[in-house]
């Protein structure tokens, strides 16, 4: 459905002023808002107080995300922990697999930050051994890249997890992704 906010705001009015045009109460349209789906008298009359056809409170631009699917596409990145790589091929397959363009695009989007992660601490893993044998060091130098690797990478799904169940979307993501 599309957003009954912006849809309210289109029209300038306040939750209070469409709770009134409308006849429902005001924890109705609160309720709308946060999420809740109208279905018959309350959708209808929604609809008339927009001065919109009840068909088109529910947007097609505006796809729903699957969001249980989304946060295992997102999760399943953590295991490039414990497979190497695994951090792309998992959220890949995951996100081949579904249908749905939306958490289709929203994978791409993690796969796409994971491929520049893992090329990124594989780059600096190859050049750190070169790097201690210039400086000098007996500290293994690979391990600063692979504990920042793990802090990174922990953040990054930590917080679109959180993002997704907040706002159904990611909040870390590439500007563009290159899948």
């Amino acid at each position: 459905m599309a957003n009954l906010k912006t849809l309210r705001e289109a029209k300038n009015l306040t939750q209070t002023e469409l709770a009134e045009k409308s006849g429902l109460s005001l924890r109705t349209i609160q309720r709308i808002e946060s999420g809740n789906i109208p279905k018959g008298f309350t959708l209808k009359a929604i609809a008339k107080a927009l001065d919109l056809d009840p068909e088109d409170l529910f947007s097609s631009t505006e796809e729903s995300i699957d969001l249980n699917r989304a946060k295992l596409i997102n999760l399943s990145a953590l295991s490039g922990l414990i497979i190497p790589f695994g951090g792309i091929i998992f959220p890949a397959i995951l996100t081949y697999k579904t249908k749905d363009p939306v958490n289709r695009e929203l994978g791409k989007n993690i796969i796409s930050l994971q491929i520049v992660l893992a090329a990124v601490v594989s780059i600096l893993m190859i050049i750190s051994p070169f790097i201690q044998k210039a400086i000098s060091i007996k500290f293994p130098l690979f391990l600063i890249p692979l504990i920042l690797f793990i802090v990174v990478k922990m953040f990054i799904i930590f917080k679109n997890g959180i993002s997704l169940n907040k706002r159904h979307e990611l909040s870390i993501k590439l500007k563009t992704n290159f899948l």
